[in-house]
């Protein structure tokens, strides 16, 4: 093997390594730049839903994941009681994997 091949092969698994055992940013921490615990706290109803009553009203939905991801991004009215609304939350603020993310977590709370 050439020496550009190996600097380049020990390059990459030094890289894979590092990303493999970085940790991610959690899902509270994600929720809260992205702005939703302006709305929802754990536990009270603030402006939305207590998150774990989100949890509880989609407990064994196996689609819950994607309503609630078209909840958040189309909004919503309604869902919540007849003058509740959830405006809709864009790409830029959150990303689809971070907003999988925090899902993912409002859904075990």
């Amino acid at each position: 093997m050439s020496v550009p091949l190996i600097s380049f092969l020990a390059t990459l698994v030094l890289v894979m390594s590092a990303s493999a055992t970085a940790s991610p940013v959690p899902p509270e921490a994600l929720a809260a730049k992205a702005g939703c615990t302006v709305c929802h706290a754990n536990d009270k109803k603030v402006v939305g839903p207590a998150l774990q009553a989100i949890a509880a009203k989609y407990e064994g939905n196996s689609n819950a994941p994607a309503l609630l991801a078209a909840t958040v991004r189309h909004g919503s009215k309604g869902v919540w009681g007849k003058d509740s609304i959830m405006p809709p939350v864009a790409v830029t603020q959150i990303g689809d994997a971070d907003l999988a993310a925090v899902i993912a977590w409002v859904l075990q709370q």
